[in-house]
Parts: structure tokens; sequence; C-alpha cells
């Protein structure tokens, strides 16, 4: 399935893994919203963590259609996600977002923590207030 990818955190233009994972292979960005989950600091990064009533703020990332195999791949390895691996940090799941200003539904592939680091999170995790990982990192 070729989706296009919603990303919240270091893949965010301005932050350290746009450059090296993200140029030259996007066809478009754009401001997008992922409704029911909230954002949890990381070490180094965030995680997504469904939670109903939330909101999470990111930039919606459709592939050039030539560099979308490659990019898939690369995220996947980037986000530690193997499917059906219990130790992946990640699972890669297609939710709908909304892209902005318009707040046309979308759906796409989002990286949410996966079951066990959710779990963990919710119990002992810092909360990013806001569900915006560029406001908190550029504190």
């Amino acid at each position: 399935m070729t989706l296009p990818f919603f990303v919240y955190g270091t893949l965010r233009p301005g932050e350290s893994n746009h450059a090296a994972y993200l140029r030259g292979r996007t066809h478009t960005e754009h401001p997008a919203r992922l409704p029911g989950a909230v954002l949890y600091d990381g070490p180094g990064y965030p995680y997504a963590v469904p939670a109903p009533g939330g909101i999470v703020h990111g930039e919606l990332i459709t592939a050039l259609p030539d560099a979308y195999p490659q990019l898939l791949h690369a995220l996947d390895e980037l986000e530690e996600y193997i499917p059906g691996d219990p130790r992946s940090l990640y699972e890669r799941v297609s939710r709908e977002v909304v892209q902005d200003p318009a707040g046309t539904p979308v759906d796409a592939w989002v990286y949410l923590a996966a079951p066990t680091i959710a779990a963990r999170l919710r119990t002992h995790g810092t909360l990013i207030p806001g569900g915006d990982w560029c406001t908190r990192t550029r504190r």
C-alpha cells in the first residue's frame, strides 16, 4: 500500500533527520495533525501513543514515486520497525490524519510507539504538552 507519511519528530523540516532522510525524496510536505494520540518525550526523539482526545502536530510527507520504496525501507530502519518483531520501538500503521489548513482527512503511515513502549510511557513517560515536538525542542 502506497501512502504518504505523517512525521512528528526528528523527520520534520528543520529537525535532525529531515535532510538525511527526506531531502530530495519528497513531492510535498504539508502541516498536518494526528487526532487520537499524544506525544511523549523519548531519548532524543518522541513517541506518539494512541489516546482519546489527544492531538499530535506534524507534517504530511508525500514521497516522489521513484523514491517511495527506498524511503519506506529507510524510515522503517530509522524507526527500528521490523514487522512482527516484539523488539521494535515503533509500529508502522495506517491512520487518518488531518491536513492543514483545509482540514482534509488523509490516510497516512504513522510510526506509533510499539505496545510495550506505549504501556511504559503511559505509566512513567513525560508527556509533551500540546503534542508538538518542535515547540518542545526549541524552548
